[in-house]
């Protein structure tokens, strides 16, 4: 309990520097709203088809490019490690946490899972011109270490921000668990593996890479 009391402080001190140190006041933030709507199921993707199909909660940050959380053909991080072999947000929020004392990041992007899928979930953030990329992504559960996200996707575009934009979420491997199918034993990568997308079994089908879902990203207008 003390544990994680410790982790709540940190980040609340963490947040409240921001507030101060961001370089972002209030009329240049944009507001933008996220829904995430899962379509894997049992007909999209037959093969080995999990029982109690689930998506960990969201977790990420509004950024610039001086950084990424996550990028396939790198190695993970020990919070994305944790966050595709287990749906827990933690150590994840606190590395963004680091990022944002180092003005890399602006703010934690952090909402609910599905369960089960399909399904939807939606929540709002803000972001501004000096933090115009997204990174957000979500443990496919159950499964070795394979997650869905989106890499530093850029909402500023031809000096404004965008009012709508979809991504169709694929599956990657983290390279940190040799499980084969969606209910393997652990089985830890030694040495660690960059991040991959999966390009083959199980998702897909009839010789298709089917994705298992989008993220709709849509600015809020101003009140």
């Amino acid at each position: 309990m003390r544990k994680i009391q410790i982790i709540v402080l940190l980040i609340s001190l963490l947040l409240i520097g921001t507030l101060f140190f961001s370089g972002c006041i209030a009329p240049n933030m944009v507001t933008y709203e996220v829904t995430f709507d899962a379509t894997w199921s049992e007909e999209t993707h037959p093969d080995d088809f999990p029982p109690n199909p689930h998506f960990s909660g969201l977790i990420g940050a509004t950024h610039n490019e001086r950084i990424s959380i996550w990028r396939a053909g790198e190695l993970a991080s020990n919070g994305i490690k944790n966050m595709a072999e287990t749906g827990n947000k933690n150590p994840l929020n606190m590395e963004i946490g680091l990022y944002m004392l180092d003005k890399t990041a602006f703010r934690i992007i952090s909402g609910g899972g599905i369960s089960p899928s399909p399904g939807s979930v939606s929540l709002q953030f803000k972001i501004c011109e000096d933090y115009p990329l997204v990174s957000l992504v979500s443990m496919i559960a159950p499964s070795p270490d394979w997650f869905v996200g989106v890499d530093s996707l850029n909402l500023f575009e031809n000096g404004t921000f965008v009012d709508e934009k979809v991504v169709a979420l694929y599956a990657y491997d983290a390279g940190t668990d040799s499980g084969y199918t969606y209910t393997s034993h652990d089985k830890p990568t030694v040495p660690q593996e960059p991040i991959f997308k999966i390009e083959g079994y199980p998702f897909l089908y009839n010789d298709e890479l089917v994705p298992l879902g989008t993220f709709t990203f849509t600015k809020i207008p101003d009140e």
